[in-house]
């Protein structure tokens, strides 16, 4: 029994001491043992699956609902989704309470994932979501008597869910965890179907709100008072009770729900990052670029002054119409002047991003740096959410082009349509252009050069300023070396990328706010709607319309990385 039981003890510690990224010929044994798709070194494929059909299903239950309201009576939408959140509640707690506290679970770092830019959003946006959770929670609690319970309870199990996915995101990011795998992998792959779910769900609601509320502003001069009233009742389920409360917390939902809609696309592609970096290794290389990018951070203040005041005169200029906007596109008499007000704004500004898109590019072209190669999750998924999420916007582009070219609707706003969809696709492809180009690009790293001449200054230069560096050493003074952020200011090239990157994020902020806090001039202009017809051009823009807010809000990400490293 003692020689059984010694053998079994020295299996189980050579078992544990085998490395499963090991290139040796026991590793090799071990990999042929195992069955593949639960071999921890290979790719997550058990998760993968687990989180596809786990979604497929949610999202087949939301779009069921939302197409049909009356055929899901048991709320099984709201079922399953908390059912998800609870899972991914207790997934967690165990990681964060026990597995995160096992010795060398996480001997890596990613440090591209989690940017400083990426975790203030996500603060910002969670904050903004707690409150909609209260908002939301006291109107349902108000209408609970007509309200599935499922539906009433989900707030309460929201917000924990969000919270504590906010301080997983925020302290435990950058992890590539190494133990655990398969249900770290499944842990994670259940809190992005749960995001994404959360997502869809929040933009199908607000869906069937703004259908029903432009059939009704459509049927308003049609129909009787007794057929008005009819329409009332089917304008919603539940109605607030003559109460200003329920009013108040409904009106807080209705406005804030946006910074929801865009928390869980920014936590899903961060669970994502972390879901590939799992047993993932990172080279030495990848820790030196991270230091240089703090060393650039705390010259931001020494370029893009000009970009920012020009920046923030496209932003004061573009709240100002917004908020004229509100107000009297719901006026018949100065309908025609909010279009004018929202597509002059917009006729206005493009050209100018556009401007600024070009000259960023040419100077890319003239400052050649080396490309980063290799594998890095979090830098292929911004160059796959910009592209992914710009088709959105480019698409709704393209049919309003159409729809504009035909003429069946008022001249001046076919016209006026027509450039805005122009404008807005050149602006677009510039743009990703520009950026998609500066995060490939080195931070330090020139690319190679032919002219032996510019070898020869480089090589000059560069022992220079090591000549200067060691100097300041001796003085104390390298922690803060003035010389060198002089010169870095004297950069053109780099004051340049600063002060283009400056002004095209508050471009972009102003035009992520004007779509995201209800300003859908597709909706009520009638160039589209006339020639698609109200059903289909309604589900193109409610298809559009979400990316194109989420591609501002994460161009506003990428071009912030871009000033940083400029």
């Amino acid at each position: 029994m003692t020689r059984d039981a010694g053998a079994t003890e020295m299996e189980t510690f050579s078992d544990t001491q085998r490395s499963p990224s090991s290139d040796g010929p026991d590793d090799q044994i071990q990999t042929h043992e195992d069955h593949s798709i639960w071999d921890p070194s290979r790719k997550p494929l058990v998760s993968g699956l687990l989180g596809m059909n786990v979604f497929l299903l949610g999202a087949a239950l939301v779009t069921g609902q939302a197409f049909n309201p009356d055929g899901l009576k048991k709320a099984q939408p709201q079922v399953f989704i908390v059912v998800l959140m609870l899972v991914g509640l207790i997934w967690m707690l165990w990681y964060l309470l026990w597995a995160r506290k096992q010795p060398d679970i996480s001997p890596h770092k990613d440090h591209h994932a989690g940017g400083v830019t990426v975790t203030v959003g996500l603060l910002l946006f969670a904050a903004v979501s707690l409150l909609v959770f209260i908002f939301r929670a006291g109107y349902l609690i108000h209408v609970s008597n007509c309200t599935p319970a499922a539906e009433v309870l989900s707030p309460f199990i929201e917000a924990p869910f969000l919270g504590l996915q906010t301080y997983l995101l925020w302290a435990h990011s950058k992890d590539c965890i190494h133990k655990h795998k398969v249900i770290t992998s499944s842990g994670l792959m259940v809190i992005l179907s749960a995001d994404l779910l959360l997502w869809l769900n929040a933009v199908t609601e607000d869906t069937i709100h703004e259908e029903i509320e432009l059939e009704k502003a459509m049927n308003k001069t049609k129909v009787t008072e007794d057929d008005g009233t009819d329409y009332d009742g089917n304008l919603t389920l539940c109605s607030c009770p003559a109460s200003p409360s329920c009013l108040v917390f409904r009106k807080g939902f209705e406005v804030l729900y946006p910074f929801n809609i865009e928390y869980y696309l920014m936590a899903a592609c961060m669970v994502y990052v972390m879901w590939k970096n799992v047993a993932r290794r990172v080279t030495a290389g990848h820790h030196h670029h991270h230091a240089s990018h703090k060393v650039t951070l705390r010259m931001i203040y020494d370029g893009g002054a000009v970009g920012l005041v020009f920046g923030t005169v496209v932003l004061a200029a573009g709240v100002t119409i917004f908020v004229l906007y509100q107000i009297w596109v719901n006026r018949q008499e100065l309908r025609l002047t909010s279009f004018l007000m929202f597509y002059g704004y917009h006729i206005a500004v493009m050209p100018l991003m556009c401007l600024c898109c070009s000259a960023g590019i040419l100077v890319h072209m003239l400052e050649r740096r080396a490309h980063q190669d290799g594998h890095n999750p979090s830098r292929k998924l911004d160059v796959v959410l910009l592209v992914a999420a710009a088709i959105g916007q480019l698409a709704l582009s393209y049919f309003s082009l159409v729809a504009a070219a035909a003429g069946e609707a008022n001249e001046l706003l076919e016209n006026l349509d027509l450039s805005y969809s122009l404008l807005t696709l050149l602006q677009i492809i510039l743009q990703n252009i520009f950026i998609i180009e500066g995060l490939h690009r080195h931070p330090e790293l020139s690319a190679k050069k032919k002219s032996t001449l510019g070898k020869i200054l480089k090589l000059k230069n560069k022992a220079a300023q090591e000549k200067r560096t060691d100097t300041e050493l001796l003085d104390g003074s390298a922690l803060a070396s003035p010389a060198v952020q002089q010169e870095e200011k004297k950069s053109p090239t780099k004051r340049a990328i600063q002060e283009i990157c400056a002004f095209l994020i508050l471009c972009n902020v102003m035009l992520w706010i004007i779509p995201a806090f209800g300003v859908h001039p597709q909706f009520e202009n009638g160039v589209g709607k006339q020639f698609f017809g109200f059903t289909a051009w309604f589900v193109m823009v409610n298809l559009g319309q979400p990316l194109s807010v989420f591609y501002r809000m994460h161009s506003v990400v990428a071009l912030m990385e871009l000033f940083i490293t400029a």
